[in-house]
Parts: structure tokens; C-alpha cells; sequence
């Protein structure tokens, strides 16, 4: 039997780390306040690294630093003095992309294992070896290469070289994420954690001699999104991955939601878990992954040049259910404590996600504020309510509502 994979979850901040420790992860990557590829989230201070490293390590879940940015000069100076603070507080691993910061890394943070990341965009068995032979505990696949590659990789490289592919969210039109188009229409430079996303938007014509007369370019009917990439979703082809010697399997979406996090963590755990035991997928843990927001799916370039990549309406996601709360405490008979995150209202029919079994749909027969007093509908974001439940729920599970969308 194969070993089982690590899955590796993304958590932009303490809430996503949470869901993503409650729904299953066997490890999360997450970055400090710098030199972190994801500038948009809220990422981690220094006292929130610690408490992070420490509820993980008590949950026997492993924790990666993101230190991929393409750093200057100038940023090197604070260097090693932020990978010491790694190597103390126990980060498991960091993640790099610049040789620089990689010998910085054996030096300040002995103690952490060294992750090449996908910005490097290794796409042979020498440059995998090269970087194992420099110290490289793993590698991070670029993501434009396919089951095949990623096959006879494995089979030309040391067998203690582990090897992290993506398996779900977001693509980058650009080879392995290094793109300058953001940082030459916006400045925010997409190799150092800000991008954009001008990838996703919709572009006019405009004659020189016409300003501020538009004409729209047809690719199709819809437009034009030539650079608009749709979402890899690779959860019906786990059991390949695993076959071809995929160590780790990376979600995307450190910039996405805490129910995005849970989401789609819990369906892939469970994706593992048949492909491990030798049996299909159930059509409902499929199904989970249509739940969240995202883009129409592909499975990118696993499969060859992709043919249909490109998503025709605009960057718009397709949001089909929405988070109604999050429990936050529930007695064994069901009766629980909740933090509202949208708008419901008493008759309402809504799902249970908790993370040992399928969601469940009931409805709201009646509810109470914080005050014990009943009411009808919970209008306000962050209120506290109360309600009965079909089952005992843990912190962290989640209630939400087809919104039909």
C-alpha cells in the first residue's frame, strides 16, 4: 500500500489555521508579516507565529513558512535575524525560492527543513537533485508539468526527496506565478507578495485618437480574458498522484476564506482516505469541492497542454452557497452556541459541515440571541445565537445556506 500523503493547507490568518487543523490537515503553510507570497492576508506577527506553532505541534500537525518572495538587498539586512526567530520558535519548515535566502536558511534556522517552492519552477529531475544535493528536504513541483514528467521525476531522483504538487485553487497564467504585469500597471510586484491580478480583468481597444472612446474585444461572445485562468480541482485524481510518488498535495488559497480552508481540505482528507483504501470517491465529498467559491474547474496541465483553460466571465467566482455561522461551543444534546456570519432567519434550511461526516440539512425550527431572548432572524454579523442541532458539532463546524447564485 502506498503511503498516505501529507495534505498541505493554506491559512492566511488565525481563523483559516484553525479550520484548516479542524477539517483535517496534516500540515499548513503560513507566512510572517514578510517575505510571505500572499501580502493581501492578514499572515502572522510574531506572538501569532508562536501560539500557531505551538496549537499545531499539540494537534501532531506540521507548520511551513512561506519566506518566497524575491527579497532586495535591502530587505536581505533583516534576514537572518527573522529566520533565527523561525528556527526558535519551531517552524517545521520554510519555504524558499531565492538561493540566497536558501544559504541563509542552513545557517540561521538549522533546525527547519529547507522547501524549494514552486516560484523556482523546477520541472526536471537535475534541478530537483541539484537542490536535494544543496540541502533541500523537498520540492515544490512548478505546476506546469504533467503526470507523466512528475512520474519520471520521481523515478530519477533520491527517494529521500520529497515532492509537493498542487492539487486545488487558484492558476497563474505566467510560468510558475513570476509574472511583472502587476508591477508594470499597478507597481505592486507579484513576486513579492501584492499582485494585482490584472490577469483577471477585462480589456477595451482605444485609438489614440479617440481617448476615452472603448471598444470591446471579442474572443468570444463573452469578451476577451486570454490571461483569466480557471481553478485546478484534481480531487478525482488523488489515487495518480499518489501512484506517481506525490508526497504532498498542496491546496491553494491563502487569500481565500476560512470556509473555503475547511471546505475543501476536509473533501480532499476524504479523497485520500478512499484512495488509500482502494475504492472511489463518494459523489458527495465531489460534490463538497462545488460549494466553495471558484472558477470553473480544470485539471490544469497534469493531463498535457490544457486545450480549454481560459474562464469566460470576467473574474467573478461561482458562489453557490453561502457561510451562515460558525459553532462555537455544543452540549452533547446538539444545543449549540454560534457566531453568525450571514443573515438567516427561523424556517430556513440550512447544512451542517462537521468534519467526521457528510453534511447534514435541517431546518431552523427556532433560535435565540445571546440574551436568551427568542427572535426570528439574526441580521447582525458576529452576533451570538443559539440553537439546537441535528448533531453534536465542534468548535469550528460550520452551518450554510444555498443561496442559489
Amino acid at each position: 500500500m502506498a503511503t498516505r500523503p501529507e495534505l498541505l493547507s493554506p491559512a492566511g490568518d488565525m481563523e483559516r489555521l484553525n479550520m484548516a487543523l479542524t477539517f483535517g490537515a496534516n500540515a499548513v503553510y503560513l507566512s510572517g508579516t514578510r517575505y510571505g507570497m500572499r501580502g493581501g492576508c492578514a499572515n502572522f506577527d510574531e506572538e501569532a507565529l508562536r501560539k500557531a506553532v505551538t496549537l499545531c505541534h499539540e494537534k501532531d500537525v506540521r507548520v511551513h513558512v512561506t519566506v518566497n518572495t524575491l527579497p532586495r538587498d535591502d530587505e536581505m539586512v533583516t534576514m537572518p535575524a527573522y529566520l533565527e526567530l523561525l528556527n526558535d520558535i519551531g517552524a517545521d519548515a520554510l519555504i524558499v525560492a531565492d538561493l540566497g535566502v536558501f544559504n541563509m536558511g542552513k545557517r540561521y534556522a538549522p533546525d527547519c527543513e529547507l522547501h524549494v517552492s514552486t516560484q523556482t519552477g523546477i520541472v526536471n529531475s537535475a534541478t530537483a537533485e541539484g537542490w536535494f544535493d544543496m540541502g533541500a528536504k523537498r520540492v515544490v513541483l512548478a505546476r506546469e508539468m504533467s503526470m507523466d514528467e512528475i512520474a519520471r521525476l520521481r523515478q530519477n531522483t533520491p527517494k529521500e526527496m520529497e515532492i509537493e504538487t498542487f492539487i486545488h485553487g487558484s492558476m497563474c497564467v505566467s510560468f510558475s506565478g513570476r509574472c511583472l504585469l502587476s508591477n508594470y500597471m499597478t507597481g505592486r510586484d507579484g513576486n513579492r507578495g501584492v499582485c494585482a491580478q490584472p490577469c483577471r480583468w477585462k480589456y477595451a481597444l482605444m485609438e489614440e485618437k479617440r481617448p476615452g472612446e472603448y471598444f470591446p474585444i471579442f474572443e468570444t461572445e463573452q469578451g476577451t480574458y486570454i490571461m483569466n485562468s480557471k481553478d485546478l480541482c484534481m480531487i478525482d485524481h488523488v489515487k495518480e498522484l499518489m501512484d506517481v510518488g506525490v508526497d504532498a498535495l498542496k491546496i491553494e488559497g491563502r487569500n481565500k476564506s476560512s470556509y473555503y480552508t475547511a471546505i475543501v481540505t476536509n473533501a480532499y482528507q476524504h479523497a485520500i482516505t478512499a484512495a488509500m483504501e482502494g475504492r472511489e470517491l463518494e459523489e458527495v465529498w465531489r460534490n463538497e469541492v462545488e460549494k466553495v467559491s471558484h472558477r470553473n474547474y480544470y485539471t490544469g496541465f497534469y493531463y498535457g497542454i490544457p486545450g480549454d483553460s481560459q474562464f469566460y466571465q470576467e473574474s467573478r467566482y461561482i458562489r453557490g452557497w453561502q457561510i451562515s455561522a460558525f459553532v462555537v461551543s455544543c452540549d452533547a444534546q446538539g444545543n449549540a452556541v454560534l457566531t453568525q456570519r450571514n443573515r438567516f432567519c427561523v424556517g430556513d434550511e440550512l447544512e451542517l459541515v462537521v468534519p467526521d461526516r457528510e453534511p447534514m440539512a435541517f431546518r431552523v425550527e427556532a433560535m435565540q440571541n445571546g440574551e436568551g431572548e427568542f427572535i426570528e432572524a439574526c441580521p447582525h454579523a458576529q452576533q451570538e445565537v443559539r440553537l439546537k442541532l441535528p448533531c453534536v458539532a465542534p468548535p469550528h463546524s460550520i452551518l450554510r445556506r444555498k443561496t442559489g447564485s
